[in-house]
């Protein structure tokens, strides 16, 4: 597992759907909140790909999470929209996935990470994919992450 050196360009970019308070998205005129989840087994690079996003920073020694762990990131993008991220990172060991169901209820992006080399974390992705067709918001954005 590692991350990239490089930073994302925040102030690019347009997030369609993410107005509706029913996905888990609230518009106060151009100031919107989106919660976000990120789903997958555990050690595949689910607080890594969100430290990274919220701090700018790899931490090689990560522990594991336990529960979830919550984190916002507000950014801004060229016509004057800021978009507040509040993003929960949940556990990828078993014993917790029954508690997933209240990270991802009224979600409006879910974020489903697997390890590359493990065919069996990706089999898990599909598990996610399909709980979030079945149990999550009719219009949530999902975005499946390959990590390394």
């Amino acid at each position: 597992m590692g991350c990239s050196s490089s930073l994302p360009d925040r102030s690019t970019g347009r997030l369609g759907g993410l107005n509706n308070s029913e996905s888990g998205g609230v518009a106060d005129a151009k100031n919107l909140r989106v919660k976000l989840v990120l789903l997958g087994d555990s050690g595949v690079g689910k607080s890594c790909i969100v430290l990274r996003f919220v701090r700018g920073q790899f931490d090689p020694t990560s522990k594991v999470t336990i529960g979830a762990s919550f984190l916002s990131q507000t950014i801004a993008l060229q016509d004057s929209t800021t978009i507040k991220f509040e993003i929960w990172d949940t556990a990828g060991q078993e014993r917790y996935a029954a508690l997933a169901p209240l990270y991802y209820r009224g979600a409006a992006v879910a974020v489903i990470v697997y390890d590359i080399t493990s065919p069996e974390t990706f089999n898990k992705a599909q598990y996610w994919v399909k709980e979030l067709q079945k149990h999550g918001s009719p219009d949530i954005v999902m975005a499946l992450v390959g990590w390394h």
